[in-house]
């Protein structure tokens, strides 16, 4: 079983900054890309950031140049540090990995259980 386990979330004034943390535990062989997505209420799930096994990060439009992923091999855990927040990152962030389990030989994504991020105006 993998379990996925994220923190850091809450509230803070417009232009604040937040860190949120996800540390992936269980039953892992190997992870491949690590991420956050965020779902607003009555929109869809949208990537935030992503990050490869060996670094290499991706980001969405909206959030290039305020947030920071990295992510830490030896503890199986992945950061977002997001600065200068807005109203319209309110949301909640699901933090997701792709992981091997002991015993499988393919990849499957897990999912955290959400963080919700409130931005004041």
């Amino acid at each position: 079983q993998v379990q996925l386990v994220e923190s850091g979330g809450g509230l803070v004034q417009a232009g604040g900054s937040l860190r949120l943390s996800c540390a992936v535990s269980g039953s892992i062989f190997s992870i491949s890309a690590m991420g956050w997505y965020r779902q607003a209420p009555g929109k869809q799930r949208d990537m935030v950031a992503v990050i490869t096994s060996g670094g290499s990060p991706k980001y969405a439009d909206s959030v290039k140049g305020r947030f920071i992923i990295s992510r830490d091999n030896a503890k199986n855990t992945v950061y977002v540090q997001m600065n200068s927040l807005k109203p319209e990152d309110t949301a909640v962030y699901y933090c997701y990995a792709n992981v091997i389990p002991y015993g499988r030989s393919l990849y499957s994504t897990n999912w955290g259980q959400g963080t919700q991020v409130t931005v004041s105006s």
